[in-house]
Parts: structure tokens; sequence; C-alpha cells
């Protein structure tokens, strides 16, 4: 029988990136024969990057865990999953009753986000153990964000993405669309679209510290110091009341504090700001015009004006840009996409709400503050090594690796052996999860259900896409949703065999309770024949902006119409959402939050500061993501990746050599780099690549570790953050760079 006989085509999202690319995927009874595009896939149309290929890897990794790891004398040996509940039972339960719930942390990583049983039940687990000590990634990298367009629009998803194929002037601040296809701002084939928006007449420019791949593809690209965005973004905010270019157009009406921000900003002239940003005073008044006068134009910024001191400042600049020059919720500028299901500013009361709360708890040793009901990742290792009341004993790890990605990794990893015991979700034994006492295995993705929550709330058009599990799971694996249901029954009380299905309809009805309590029953009882993910993915298509309301809109989605389009559901381009969008007390876009004027204060007294000599900044490559995507051949191959970007100029000024090795030092921290010389770097930055450093002992990462690489983190200090969002600082830090 022919291969075209025995094999069947399958359709999946890609679960990789925040592209969310629409896959074909060919299989043959449990083999993977083909991964490509898909070709009628509504939202990405047939583009693939390479990590979409490597889910086979991924699937097939023989070091892939596939049964739970318990540790005994040092090493990890397989048990039962029943065991493994009924260990952490027995473990976890009494640190609980002796040292209270506060003792017991989570963390969770970025690969959740795409993992729809982790992201949906998390926060089920985290209301059961009802600590305090909530921890993720997103202190790491989008959490400035986060707090800015929260205080600004009313939720922390109210995210503002650029109208890509409908701009004709985009200004692309420490972000590279050209490899990440987006971030917090779904766009895949990013290359194609603006393509697409330079033949219409259309112009990008950049302002990197490198001229990176989507610096490459722009009409013009400027070097900016790492770390002094806000000095650019107030100079250009300054200009456009310095020269009378403020035009609000229909926001007028529903903007708070316009008259705040120019008094705000009326010491930060581009002349003064200049030589803090290395970018002339004239280029920074000629951006400010060009944005004021494109009739369609959108600023985005990303990683490289979050992660670093002034995180929450640029991104609220970002926006308040984007308000004053009346491309904010305007086409072709800056919108907010309306996801069929799970968005905050489509439930409720349109135009008006609760607005966000920061600051509800603090840290136990360093006093920060909770922002979006999580601490700061980086506070993480002094919370297990402090004594005292609320000192963390235990700890859940999903889905994470912080001892690479946070900073100061080695501390973390001292501290995780403190702990009386840990416990792991993840698919690999890696540089986190070799502490821990017990790992349970996560799934491959390719064995889970799919349906995008976080991504199709920044998606550059509106769109409804759902993937069923393309390969069987093994009889005995539960799925992830079901894991961490039985956390929670642990941590509720009701032991290591609570009925999964019973507890799972349980706290789904009193969440219905709570939304809507006239109909709860009746829906709960309309939604019987689903459970897990399926039954929260009908209920929030069926009540959402598109919704067919169970019946009353019959032309209106539900889930059996989204599976039953193989390529999506298209929903259309953005629209103007203000002011239904707002979920701010007053209605309003509220320009000037007191907690960002206030934190000028700290950008007034870093005026004078001297520049260093080298800084240090990361970086990303389109065949890498996270740390755990090293492990995958097809990604792995090639020439090595994990090299110190630096300026010809500054090698030869401190005796560098293209190939040569150097050693990075920052303080009592250093490591030993390739260096890779080239001109796309600014003078007086080296860039060094996140997530690397796989030559730990313990791990079981076999590709990983034949090219290890160095970890960027561990020069990193982890008491630098970001004082309102916690978001640590990852860039601009000063460092030596010194031959070997």
């Amino acid at each position: 029988m022919s291969n075209d006989v025995e094999s069947n085509t399958v359709h999946r999202i890609c679960p990789l990136c925040e592209a969310a690319c629409g896959l074909e995927i060919k299989v043959s009874k449990h083999d993977i024969i083909s991964i490509r595009g898909h070709e009628e896939d509504v939202f990405s149309h047939g583009y693939i990057c390479p990590k979409g290929v490597s889910l086979k890897d991924l699937h097939n990794d023989p070091d892939r865990l596939r049964t739970p790891l318990l540790k005994r004398d040092g090493r990890f040996v397989p048990i039962s999953w029943d065991e493994a509940f009924a260990e952490i039972e027995r473990r976890l339960v009494p640190i609980v009753a002796q040292h209270g719930r506060n003792a017991v942390a989570t963390v969770i990583g970025n690969p959740a986000a795409h993992k729809i049983g982790l992201l949906m039940y998390f926060p089920r687990l985290a209301r059961a153990l009802g600590s305090h000590n909530v921890f993720s990634a997103s202190t790491l990298d989008q959490m400035p964000k986060q707090l800015a367009s929260g205080l600004m629009f009313g939720t922390w998803t109210s995210v503002a993405v650029p109208d890509i194929e409908r701009a004709d002037f985009m200004l692309i601040i420490g972000a590279n669309p050209m490899v990440s296809n987006g971030s917090l701002w779904t766009v895949p084939d990013f290359r194609g679209k603006a393509r697409d928006m330079r033949a219409r007449g259309g112009k990008i420019v950049v302002i990197d510290p490198r001229r990176s791949e989507t610096a490459s593809v722009a009409d013009a690209h400027h070097f900016i110091r790492p770390g002094a965005d806000v000095f650019l973004l107030l100079g250009l905010v300054h200009t456009l009341f310095d020269e009378g270019l403020i035009r609000l157009g229909r926001l007028e009406e529903f903007t708070n504090g316009v008259e705040q921000v120019r008094l705000a900003v009326q010491e930060f002239s581009p002349e003064k700001m200049a030589a803090r940003c290395a970018i002339p005073a004239a280029t920074i008044r000629e951006l400010a015009q060009q944005l004021a006068t494109a009739k369609h134009a959108a600023v985005y910024a990303r990683i490289g004006t979050c992660t670093q001191e002034y995180g929450t400042l640029c991104s609220w600049l970002v926006d308040v840009l984007n308000v004053l020059t009346g491309n904010l919720d305007a086409e072709g500028g800056a919108m907010f996409p309306k996801a069929a299901a799970f968005a905050p500013n489509t439930i409720g009361k349109p135009g008006i709400g609760r607005g966000i709360v920061t600051a509800r708890h603090h840290s136990r040793v360093s006093n920060a503050p909770e922002v979006m009901g999580e601490l700061p990742i980086t506070c993480l290792a002094e919370e297990i090594e402090t004594p005292g009341s609320g000192q963390i004993k235990a700890l859940i790890s999903i889905a994470g690796n912080p001892v690479l990605s946070a900073p100061n990794g080695q501390r973390l990893s001292a501290a995780l052996d403190d702990l009386d015991f840990m416990v792991s979700i993840d698919i690999y034994l890696n540089e986190t999860t070799r502490h821990a006492d017990l790992i349970l295995p996560g799934s491959s993705p390719l064995e889970d259900l799919h349906y995008d929550i976080v991504f199709q709330q920044f998606s550059y058009r509106n769109h409804a896409r759902y993937s069923e599990p393309v390969m069987p799971r093994a009889a005995d694996h539960p799925p992830e949703w079901q894991i961490l249901l039985r956390l929670a029954g642990i941590a509720m009380g009701r032991g290591a065999q609570v009925d999964v299905h019973q507890l799972d309809t349980e706290l789904f009805g009193a969440e219905l309770q709570r939304a809507i309590p006239a109909q709860a029953d009746a829906v709960l009882a309309a939604l019987a024949h689903l459970t897990g993910p399926e039954r929260q993915i009908e209920f929030a298509l069926r009540t959402g902006p598109y919704g067919d309301m169970f019946g009353q809109k019959p032309n209106g989605l539900n889930l059996a119409k989204v599976k039953a389009a193989t390529g999506g559901i298209d929903l259309g381009a953005m629209q103007a959402r203000i002011p239904e969008m707002l979920r701010t007390p007053s209605g309003k876009i509220e320009l000037a939050p007191s907690m960002l004027i206030d934190d000028l204060k700290r950008v007034t007294s870093a005026l004078d500061q001297a520049a260093p000599d080298m800084v240090i900044i990361g970086r990303r490559h389109v065949r890498s993501g996270n740390s755990w995507m090293h492990n995958l051949p097809i990604l792995a191959k090639g020439p090595y990746r994990c090299t110190a970007l630096v300026h010809p100029s500054d090698a030869e000024r401190l005796g560098l050599s293209d190939g040569g090795m150097a050693k990075v030092i920052n303080g009592q921290r250093e490591l030993e780099v390739q260096i890779e010389t080239s001109d796309e770097m600014m003078r007086g930055v080296v860039s060094l690549p996140h997530g690397w450093g796989h030559d730990l002992a313990g791990i079981q990462m076999a590709v990983a570790s034949e090219r290890a690489g160095v970890n960027l983190n561990a020069l990193l200090d982890d008491s630098l953050r970001d004082p309102l969002s916690g978001n640590a600082v990852l860039s601009g830090v000063a460092v030596e760079l010194r031959a070997c």
C-alpha cells in the first residue's frame, strides 16, 4: 500500500512562538512524515519558520520525559503516576500545615502560554494553594508593557498592536519582528507584510543598538545606547508639544491627562536627550514630525524597551506617542484586536470597568510590589534563602527554566537545593528541574488540543482557530489540565485520588455562579457533554463578541463551527474600539497615571550620568526561542550561534580577534565567550544570545549539551529591576570585555 493511502493529513496551530502559524502535518500511524505551512490557514497563509518543522524532533526527542521521576539517593528513578501524586500529598501537605500557605511557591515559564491545559488551569492551582509567592517568566519579559497598558486602558492584555497591513509609517524600537514574527504582536510573516508595506510607499524606521534582521529590511536604522530608550521617547513626546504637532482627533473626548503629560515632559527636550541616547536632536525631531504627519503610523517597541530599568516608562511613552499623533485606535495605526474568546476587554460592561490594581501585597525580603498577581522572579532565591515567617519551603515549577532564564541563576540553583520539597512539571530534565524531588512529565504539544487564548488578543488580524490533538497520548499519561487539578485537589485537602472531572465541574460551576448567577445552572447543563478546556472554550466562544449566545444569535460562533473550519475563521481586520474596549474607572484613556509621572524623577536624576565604556545586550535567532529548543537537532544544526557580537573597532581596541575567546566581566561574575566581529553592532555594545549554558551537571539534554554555549544571565544582577513592574534588567548592563 502506498504512503498516500497510509498517511493522513491533519492541521495544527504551531505552539512554539507567538506567530502561531497554521501547520499541515502528514502522519502515518504514530509517525510524523512531514510538516509544512498550511496554505489555507486564514491567519498565516502558509507561512512557516524553522521552529514549526522542529515539532517532529520535539515529539520524538529521546530526552523528552515520558514517565514521572522520583529522586532517590540523588538519582532519578521512574515511578507510576499514582505513586507520584501520593508522594506529593505525603510531602507537601505537612509543609503547608507547619509553615502556612506562603511556604509553597509556584513558578511558571513561557511555554505555558502555548499550552492550553497549563494556561487555563494554573490559576485554579494557584487559588487552591493560596500563596502570595507566585512567580513567572512575565517579569523577565513583558510585564512593563502589561502594566502600562493596564494603567492606561484598564486591563492587562489591552495591548495596542500595529495595523501593518494598512500602515504607511512604522517606528520600531528595541524589537526584531523579522526574527520573532512579533512579540506581544502576533504577526506571522512579518517580512512579507513589511515588503508589501514598502511596496505601497510605506516606510519603516528601526531604533536598535544592533542593525538587526528587521533593520536590514527597513528604510532607516539608528543606533541607540542600550537602556536609553526612555530618553529618546521623552524627546519625541516633547517635540510633539513643542512644535504644535498634537493631533488627538476623535480620541480627545476619551482621553484624560494630556496637560499633565505636557507639563511632565517640558524638561526633556531633544537637545537635552540627544547625548544620553546617542541619537542627534535633529533626528529625534524629524522622527516626531514623521509620526505626526504620516497618514497611518504606529510606534511599536518590545523586549529591548521592557528588559531595562525604565521598562514601564518606555512602554507607556510608546502609547503616549500613538495617542498624541492620532494613531491609536485608528486604521493603519496601533489598534486593539477583538479576540473571539477570553479577552477581558470584551467581557463585562463596555467602556468602563474597575481598572487594575497593584501592590496588594509585597515580597517579604525586598518589599517588591505584586503586579498582575505575581512577584518578580528575581526575588525567588532570596525568598527561599531568608529565614522567618513566610519563608519558601516548597516549590512547584511548571514549564520553566529560571536557572538559565533569570539573572544570577547560580544563586537560584543553590537556593533550590535548600528547599524541603520541589516538584516540577516539564518535558525535560533541565538546569532547573534537576533540583526537583519529583518531575511530572508534560505532554508533547502534538498530543494536546490547541486554542490560542493569549495570542488572539495580540493578533494583527482577528480570527478563531482550533486544533485537535495530532498524536495519541500514552494511556496512563494524564493531560496537563488534569495534572494541575490533581495538585489543586491535594492543596484543597481533597487528596491525591481526587476525582478531577468532578472537581473540574465544581470549579467551573462556581465560576459561572460568580459571572452569570441567573443563568449558571442552565449553562452548566448545556455544556455537560464537554469537560476540561473544551468546556471553557465553548462557553467563552458562545458568550464572546462573535458568539451565538447559546442560540440567540444563530449565525454566531461556537466550538463546533470553529472546529469545522479547517483553516480557521477569519473575523476581519482590526476596527476602532475606543471607547467600547476601555475598562478604566473613568471610561477614558488615562494618559498620565500618577505612578508613571512620578517615576520620571528617576529619569531626571539620571540625565547627567556618564555612559559606560561597554554594555551588554541579548539577541534572539529565528532557529531558537527558549532554552529547551536547543535540544532539537533540526534547530541546533548550522553554525555556532552563542557568540559575542562586537564591532570591529571595539575588537581592535581591546585586542580581540574574530573567532577568538574573551572574558566578559561584571564585578565578580565572568564568562568566557567566542568573539564574532560585526559592523552591525553599535560601538561600545556587545551582544550575547539568551537561553544557553547547557553545561551543568545532571541535565538530560544531549543535543543541547554538545554545544552548550554560555549563559548571558549568569553575568546579571538579580537585584536590578524596573521598580514599577518588577521586570528584571537584562539589557544595557555595564561589562568589561577582555581578551583571554
